[in-house]
């Protein structure tokens, strides 16, 4: 019986495409803040404070957020096991990163929401 080892491990197809989707909403949320900071004369609290009050703002910085996690991932992952040839060495950097990833979403989620 032959497997499919793509499901069963990482894909380098779902990969390219995760760093390029990631990059992208990167892309477009620094594209948005610096026309915020160009458009806007004077940025005060108040109106930091507006922008990101809106629905829409918070779900977009979120997506950020969660893309940095995802890119910094894969791209760490693409990088560690490259230059660390020790598995288990790889393994603990790749959880580190993994935890400081997600520890990342979950601060952005308190700063947001308040949770």
């Amino acid at each position: 019986m032959v497997l499919n080892q793509a499901s069963l491990k990482r894909d380098g197809v779902q990969d390219y495409v995760s760093i390029r989707a990631t990059a992208t909403v990167l892309g477009l949320y620094v594209l948005f803040i610096l026309g915020f900071f160009l458009v806007t004369p004077e940025v005060t609290y108040e109106i930091w404070q507006g922008l990101f009050a809106q629905l829409w703002m918070k779900i977009f910085t979120l997506l950020a957020l969660i893309s940095v996690a995802i890119h910094a991932r894969i791209g760490l992952w693409q990088v560690v096991t490259d230059y660390i040839k020790s598995s288990r060495i790889r393994a603990v950097v790749q959880f580190l990163v993994s935890v400081v990833a997600f520890g990342y979403v979950a601060a952005g989620l308190f700063v947001l929401w308040g949770v």
